[in-house]
């Protein structure tokens, strides 16, 4: 039993030095963090260079059911952080540009990612699941190259940032309706599918209504004086919603969200995100490692690399369609939608939460996880580069710029 434990420590231990490690290296490079945590759990993890990591006989890096246990709860504090980051008046404020965007870029990735992979013999299950890692999208990166260009305030921006936002509250309801239909172990058909989105979409409603009207009362400075206390019933808040969403079948991470949802507004809110700030420098980094250490490079062969390939093509060819083109409709210049298509591209948290899912249910193999994961780190690389590139076109053709 002590050993055990002791093999848990040094897991935890590696793990994220290793990440906090590659996150100094990759910032330093000017490339997403996230990235370099993923790799460093590639490498340290037990397929590639753990595997020859020993201590008195034992591996350093050991993927105990503890250790990933400790990576879902790293994906429920993330989910709560995002929610933080999402107001309901954000929410409403994006307007029907934003809201047609943001859900045809949910739309098309699902429905194009499913019936592809169906087409290459993955069950409807699998299907569903890699589809589900295709609609989320992580614009954090895309708004770190809006910024560098001073375009921050431009249609475009305002679009993407809006578009997210219905983008990110829409994948990760998709995630909760994959996840309860993939636990009733029964054949689906499209139908039921969709029935079953807007099943979701209602207890996101009732349960994101319920947290605004009772979370706000519950953290109330003037009832809690003692020392933590604001944080420690927030954390009970969030994890009790996230418990709440699994008993009822659905992805605990919703519940989390809609938690940071409603404490978005509230008067303690800086003094929450500063805490949660500080549990997710610890949290995050190692979910990103433990998601990387599962990668299992020894099964990769010609077959995976064509499905990654394809997978790759999907994600890129279904937000330049989804949302790229419903965004000339709106915007009416071919420029600024072409870089709404483009920066949408990028998949990041909530893909690599979804491969997570999908291999711990058993519902995904390793060599088709091992290809999700690759799609998210390539769709976070190019992203930047291609966004960039097309800013100093515009600069390029037209050097004086609007004002």
């Amino acid at each position: 039993m002590e050993s055990h434990f002791v093999q848990v420590i040094v897991s935890v231990c590696v793990l994220l030095f290793a990440a906090k490690i590659m996150a100094e290296v990759f910032v330093r490079i000017r490339l997403p963090i996230v990235l370099g945590e993923l790799l460093a759990g590639m490498i340290v993890g037990p397929f590639a260079i753990g595997a020859f990591l020993m201590f008195q006989g034992e591996h350093l890096v050991v993927l105990t059911e503890e250790v990933k246990t400790l990576g879902e709860i790293g994906a429920i504090v993330i989910l709560f952080m995002a929610g933080l980051e999402m107001t309901p008046k954000e929410f409403i404020k994006g307007g029907k540009a934003s809201l047609t965007v943001g859900t045809l870029g949910v739309i098309v990735p699902f429905f194009l990612g499913f019936f592809i992979f169906q087409f290459f013999g993955f069950n409807a299950f699998q299907a569903m699941i890699v589809a589900t890692a295709l609609t989320a999208t992580s614009v954090a990166i895309s708004v770190q190259v809006l910024s560098e260009f001073g375009k921050i305030k431009t249609p475009e921006a305002r679009l993407i940032i809006g578009a997210a936002v219905i983008d990110d509250v829409l994948a990760i309801a998709v995630l909760s309706v994959v996840t309860s239909i993939g636990g009733t172990g029964v054949e689906v058909n499209v139908t039921d599918a969709i029935f079953t989105i807007f099943k979701v979409l209602a207890f996101f409603a009732a349960m994101a209504i319920t947290a605004i009207f009772l979370i706000p009362r519950m953290v109330n400075s003037k009832i809690w004086k003692a020392g933590g206390s604001i944080e420690g019933i927030v954390t009970a808040a969030f994890f009790g919603a996230a418990g709440l969403a699994a008993w009822i079948g659905l992805s605990p991470i919703l519940g989390s969200f809609v938690v940071g949802m409603a404490l978005s507004t509230t008067r303690v809110f800086e003094r929450v995100e500063h805490y949660i700030g500080k549990l997710g420098l610890i949290f995050a980094p190692l979910f990103f490692a433990i998601i990387g250490a599962q990668v299992d490079f020894r099964g990769i062969n010609f077959e995976i690399i064509l499905i990654g390939t394809v997978i790759i093509g999907v994600a890129i060819v279904s937000k330049i369609i989804g949302c790229g083109l419903p965004a000339w409709l709106f915007l009416k210049n071919s420029s600024q939608s072409r870089k709404v298509g483009i920066a949408m591209i990028s998949r990041g948290e909530v893909g690599l939460i979804v491969a997570g899912i999908g291999l711990s249910s058993g519902v995904l193999v390793s060599n088709i996880y091992t290809t999700i994961v690759i799609m998210v780190a390539v769709t976070s690389l190019i992203t930047p580069i291609w966004l960039k590139f097309e800013y100093r076109k515009e600069i390029t053709e037209n050097p004086a710029g609007p004002s």
